[in-house]
């Protein structure tokens, strides 16, 4: 039942599971593993990241797309008791440098250099050990309580922050995700989401991982390869975001028969219509269950259940072992049925933010995660999203922070002030589209603004469209009014 406390009684620790042998573990489009040349792999990079230096408490990033040798490159970092942090392969030298050097990386390990200084260790993925030493023994396993994952999200500064996820948040919301979907060692993931996001590691691989079923990563996702994928490898769940649904059910002749092995699949990441949502389950004949989560909250705190009531238009209710309550500005829980900020407790609440100890007492109160959000509850406990807070813009279930893009529009000489706000897009559910003021007797174009930021931010970041404008709205205290601009972009009439 949702908001029950999950004993401890497993690892998700690949060499804790050598016991389960051959089973299938993960593959991708070149490698397959089973249980135990998973463990063996593992250990191999482990051994060679110590031989490197790496030790407990050190950070170990990855620039990778997705493969299975990057989940060998976590789990040999958590062998060792040292941080895991995946690096967008789709950032510019400047976003990944700044991770690395914000995450204090020891060991990068990629396909290629590119994005890492002259000083840093640096591993090419294809020189990753295959078979340790037989003399070979790991350090004491770190603790549940010791950081293992550091995600980044950005904020409403436009600084990308290292999220700090404990072993222990991870091992719950694996835990907790194989719970609330009933997995099974028979149950089979689909990875078509990005591995440097902690709903992929989470939802994908960790859960699975740990009641002994299997992973399969596929390449750049389409959906004629999705369903080629399908066919071949017969999964029974994956996890998606809107913006992949709309593609897939657009597909020409789609039938339920397409999608046999499947048993369910999640939605998440960004608010999906309830017209979408009936559209892709009657096109799939299987349940489309939608979560909601933040990276802070280790991926997911509430989910619609596989089997039991879905409601659409909600995100479900709070996952095994969470509490999720609506609060008012002073902090105090409303009533039912009530609209305020989502606060959420439980063990998935990170330990904080990297080396921002301000962001972290603003963000986590008293053990509560506050989340920005505003919602409802019902008296089952359902949770309905109402707005957001922040301004962040979802692209395709990518989070994407105005500020970032502002930062970037800043440094031209020409801008004087701009402002980015999200507009509505059918595909996508938002594009960023920006608003710039140039300084008197300046007149940037919109193309040379777009050339200028084109190599400071990774594309799903650049704007969709760049109004050069003379003067940004402003609300009574002087601030710019990004609700006129969004207001602006959904009328008719033309900017």
């Amino acid at each position: 039942m949702p908001g029950e406390d999950l004993p401890v009684t497993s690892s998700y620790f690949a060499w804790d599971l050598t016991k389960r042998g051959d089973a299938p573990c993960v593959r991708d489009d070149v490698t397959a593993l089973d249980y135990a040349a998973f463990a063996e792999r593992v250990d191999a990079a482990a051994e060679q990241f110590a031989a490197r230096g790496v030790g407990r408490g050190d950070v170990v990033a990855t620039f990778l797309p997705n493969r299975v040798e990057l989940l060998i490159t976590l789990m040999a970092a958590w062998r060792l008791g040292a941080v895991a942090t995946p690096v967008n392969p789709a950032f510019t030298p400047d976003e990944a440098e700044y991770q690395l050097a914000d995450s204090g990386a020891r060991l990068v390990v990629g396909v290629t250099a590119g994005g890492t200084d002259a000083h840093r260790d640096f591993l090419p993925v294809d020189d990753l050990a295959t078979s340790p030493n037989p003399r070979w023994r790991a350090p004491a396993a770190p603790s549940f309580d010791d950081d293992a994952l550091l995600i980044y999200t950005s904020g409403s500064t436009g600084r990308p922050k290292g999220v700090r996820l404990c072993h222990g948040n991870l091992h719950h919301m694996g835990s907790s995700m194989a719970q609330h979907f009933s997995l099974t060692d028979r149950d089979h993931a689909l990875l078509v989401l990005p591995l440097f996001h902690v709903n992929a590691i989470c939802v994908s691989f960790l859960a699975p991982m740990l009641v002994g079923g299997q992973l399969s990563i596929t390449g750049k996702f389409s959906p004629s390869r999705f369903f080629d994928d399908v066919a071949r490898l017969k999964p029974t769940y994956f996890s998606a975001v809107p913006t992949i649904y709309a593609l897939l059910v657009s597909q020409p002749g789609l039938t339920p028969d397409a999608t046999a092995s499947l048993r369910f699949a999640v939605c998440g990441a960004a608010p999906i219509s309830k017209e979408l949502l009936d559209r892709v389950e009657q096109a799939f004949g299987i349940p489309i269950v939608e979560g909601y989560g933040l990276t802070e909250g280790t991926c997911a705190s509430a989910c619609n259940p596989v089997d039991g009531v879905r409601k659409l238009g909600t995100v479900g209710p709070a996952l095994p072992g969470q509490h999720i309550v609506i609060v008012d500005a002073t902090g105090s829980e409303v009533p039912v049925g009530e609209i305020g900020e989502v606060v959420i407790s439980g063990p998935n609440v990170m330990r904080g933010y990297l080396n921002r100890p301000d962001a972290t007492a603003s963000t986590v109160v008293d053990g509560r995660l506050h989340t920005g959000d505003v919602g409802r509850l019902d008296s089952d406990g359902y949770l309905t999203l109402v707005d957001r807070i922040k301004d962040m813009i979802i692209r395709g279930g990518e989070n994407i922070y105005p500020k970032e893009i502002e930062n970037a529009l800043a440094t031209h000489p020409d801008v004087l002030e701009c402002a980015v706000v999200g507009a509505p897009d059918e595909l996508y559910g938002e594009l960023p589209v920006a608003f710039v003021v140039a300084y008197p007797d300046r007149n940037p174009s919109a193309e040379e603004l777009a050339a200028h930021i084109a190599d400071r931010l990774a594309k799903v970041k650049q704007p969709s469209l760049i109004h050069v404008v003379e003067a940004l709205p402003r609300n009574p205290v002087g601030k710019v009014d990004k609700p006129a601009l969004r207001n602006e972009l959904r009328s008719p009439a033309p900017i």
